[in-house]
């Protein structure tokens, strides 16, 4: 196990960006623009990426060994639909073994883990608030980072967007009615329609991201498809302006109508 400390290599690539640019780019937090914000997240993310391969070419030089190790990623099957994760960070690998399990499938494996196995350390990781830690720590030392907020939709809402997506083929409309049904009494009408709106814009924004996914087994029946054979296309009009429009008169009958 080896631990590293990854800031001088981002303070070196805002000094070359700082010497082209002539500007040096600040967190939300320190004043900066979203823009600002998220470039700097996607270059700790990507730097992460290319350090992986530097250790995984040289280590085994380092110890007198010949040959070379092979990159793990670790972007699970929902953060992908979601395009949440930087494209050519540290998902980026040679192999990803979680890439084809949802973030819900991994919580209950890494609880039979720690019982069953005898390894107590994994029920602490299930039960730490998921978060990228790409953004500075806050006057306490806390992390301000927590993953389903940036989303702005939960693992578990998110593990059920691809089951449905993938196994009942569900586009918007399908999907906001069996959903509806679903959350009754959980979430409004309104609300069940904002977050699957949410979830296909973002899903259709972040498409690209799904060609350039590292190879990972076909754990389950909502894994994404093998790159070589989901011959879809790859950039989707992100409005769906038909369908979120059925969407929003569907949710306003249903509220007018008292379904909640």
């Amino acid at each position: 196990h080896l631990a590293s400390i990854i800031d001088p290599m981002v303070r070196g690539t805002l000094q070359v960006f700082g010497a082209i640019c002539g500007r040096t780019p600040r967190f939300a937090a320190a004043g900066g623009s979203n823009a600002e914000d998220l470039a700097l997240q996607n270059i700790q993310a990507r730097l992460r990426m290319v350090y992986g391969y530097m250790l995984a070419q040289l280590v085994p030089w380092t110890r007198g060994r010949e040959g070379f190790l092979l990159v793990l990623g670790s972007a699970n099957v929902d953060e992908a639909l979601r395009g949440y994760m930087t494209k050519y960070d540290c998902s980026a690998a040679d192999v990803n073994p979680i890439g084809g399990i949802s973030k819900t499938d991994l919580k209950r494996f890494l609880r039979w883990g720690a019982d069953a196995l005898g390894y107590p350390s994994l029920r602490s990781v299930v039960e730490a608030a998921p978060t990228a830690e790409l953004r500075p720590l806050g006057a306490a030392g806390e992390i301000t980072q927590n993953d389903e907020e940036d989303m702005g939709m939960t693992y578990a809402e998110l593990s059920r967007f691809g089951s449905l997506r993938k196994l009942d083929r569900c586009g918007p409309v399908s999907m906001f009615e069996t959903l509806r049904a679903e959350w009754a009494g959980t979430l409004s009408p309104t609300a069940v329609a904002e977050k699957v709106k949410r979830f296909f814009r973002f899903y259709a924004i972040n498409r690209h991201k799904l060609t350039t996914l590292t190879p990972s087994y076909h754990a389950e029946g909502y894994s994404p498809e093998d790159n070589r054979f989901d011959l879809r296309q790859f950039l989707y009009p992100v409005g769906f302006s038909r369908q979120f429009a059925m969407i929003d008169v569907m949710a306003a009958e249903a509220t007018a109508a008292g379904k909640h």
